[in-house]
């Protein structure tokens, strides 16, 4: 499992660390991680160009000493010095290594020295930064972003709030960020995590004086975990039958996608619910689901024995839906509710009234509407608005979007780092809802269940695309692919 801290959190672990280490001891650690990671970066050390950006802060000392054992690999460096002040330790030993620093700092001179560099290390603003860039710093970080050199943030990218992955302004595009310590919650979230490219965690210390993380993100093995598997005596109801009641006239092929993603990823039996065109569709793709067909205005309750609901996708917001939608937030079972049920949700809040394990996952703009809060204000602070939702709504949140974040109260939210941008295509989110209806039916809580069902299906989307296009049933069939390589 990765976790994630807060700038402030990080600073008390670092304060902590410092005091029982000689001065200076902390920030050689780092800079020695970070020149090991330039020089990676580089076909060879010796005679390759570095440009590194100097701030007023301890990043700009961390740079300075970093490119100081570049110079003496032999790379030409330049600096420039753009803060108020520069650590003069990391002055001096850039100097002693025969590094330069540049005389000129106007824009056309920087562009002059960034053109030809091979690296450039981005030492300009570090953890503490927040809110948009001041000059020179934008222009520098504007300029950084047009050249073709490989860019190695320190920390955190200028520009990205290193607690929220806000961004304000212009910010430093990095190839790689060299973070020291512990993962920073801003790396994990966009907009902040697209402009931080391979993050490296470089060990200094800090392990023994960090505190509860603020977020979290899960790995292959922690997945492989949590995961439901069959034993010897198992049968389709120990591994779990999810009802779904999705689709409609309109929608037809969101019931057809939401089966999809609960049969592959492992039902142990599916039981659809839907009027004529939906049910006539999900019996035609898949036979092995057993399924009920509703009349107008009717409810659940023939159906038969489910272990979880998965509610909404594709289903409408008509009488009829709201009748159908009515009838299974009254069971006690664990409820996904996704789409148009959320739409319901949003004009008939009673409807999140339940005390049984409710999951909602909301795109922003439907979390927008369950809020109240514009969606340009989601967007930017997607975590901070999916731990509001979740608590003021006393559910478990899965915000969808470019990152995906499941929150609930009194947990430290989860950040899902697998995915890729070709799963922006209609139905995925069916078969993100077949998945989580699935695991909530095998018997994982709330939080594991969205946690699990995010990371299996962003990586079943990787596995699909494959660096192109992808279809919903291209994510659909590729998750027992993915079950395979985590079992």
């Amino acid at each position: 499992m990765r976790t994630a801290y807060t700038s402030d959190q990080i600073r008390t672990a670092e304060r902590a660390l410092m005091a029982r280490l000689p001065e200076g001891a902390l920030m050689r650690r780092a800079a020695a991680g970070l020149a090991a990671a330039c020089a990676g970066l580089l076909p060879r050390v010796y005679g390759s160009r570095v440009l590194v950006l100097v701030g007023s802060g301890d990043n700009g000392g961390d740079a300075l000493y970093a490119a100081a054992t570049l110079a003496g690999r032999g790379a030409r460096v330049d600096a420039l010095l753009a803060g108020s002040r520069t650590h003069q330790g990391g002055l001096a030993a850039l100097r002693a290594a025969g590094g330069r620093v540049l005389g000129d700092s106007g824009p056309e001179a920087v562009r002059r020295a960034a053109g030809p560099a091979d690296l450039i290390i981005d030492g300009l603003v570090g953890i503490g930064g927040t809110g948009a860039l001041r000059e020179p710093y934008a222009a520098l970080a504007e300029i950084v972003n047009s050249v073709d050199a490989t860019v190695v943030a320190v920390d955190v990218p200028s520009g990205v709030d290193a607690s929220t992955g806000q961004v304000d302004g212009a910010a430093v595009r990095a190839d790689v960020t060299v973070t020291f310590g512990a993962y920073k919650t801003g790396l994990f979230i966009d907009p902040g995590a697209g402009q931080s490219g391979v993050v490296e965690l470089v060990d200094i210390g800090l392990g023994p004086y960090l505190p509860d993380a603020d977020v979290v993100a899960l790995t292959d093995p922690d997945v492989a975990g949590l995961l439901p598997r069959p034993g010897r005596e198992s049968d389709k109801y120990r591994r779990g039958v999810v009802g779904i009641v999705a689709g409609g006239d309109r929608f037809t092929g969101a019931a057809v996608m939401t089966v999809a993603g609960a049969i592959r990823s492992g039902a142990g039996m599916v039981r659809y619910a839907g009027q004529d065109q939906p049910a006539a569709a999900v019996r035609d793709h898949w036979p092995e689901a057993v399924i009920s067909t509703l009349a107008p205005g009717e409810g659940i309750d023939r159906v038969g024995r489910v272990q979880a609901w998965v509610l909404g996708p594709g289903l409408g917001t008509d009488d009829d839906a709201l009748a159908v939608a009515e009838s299974v937030l009254a069971d006690d079972l664990p409820v996904a509710i996704d789409a148009d049920a959320l739409t319901l949700a949003a004009a008939r809040p009673y409807l999140l009234d339940r005390d049984a394990p409710t999951v909602i996952t909301p795109h922003a703009g439907e979390l927008s509407r369950l809020t109240g809060v514009p969606r340009q204000d989601i967007e930017a602070a997607r975590l901070h608005h999916a731990r509001e939702a979740a608590r003021t709504l006393g559910v478990t949140v899965l915000l969808k979007g470019s990152t995906t974040i499941v929150a609930e109260p009194g947990r430290p939210p989860r950040i899902n780092l697998t995915g890729t941008p070709w799963l922006a295509s209609a139905g995925t989110g069916d078969v993100l809802s077949g998945i989580l209806g699935t695991l909530l039916a095998a018997g994982l809580n709330c939080y594991d269940a969205a946690s699990c069902a995010a990371y299996l299906h962003g990586a079943a989307a990787r596995v699909a695309a494959g660096g192109a296009p992808l279809a919903a049933t291209d994510v659909a069939d590729a998750l027992p692919q993915v079950t395979r390589s985590l079992t």
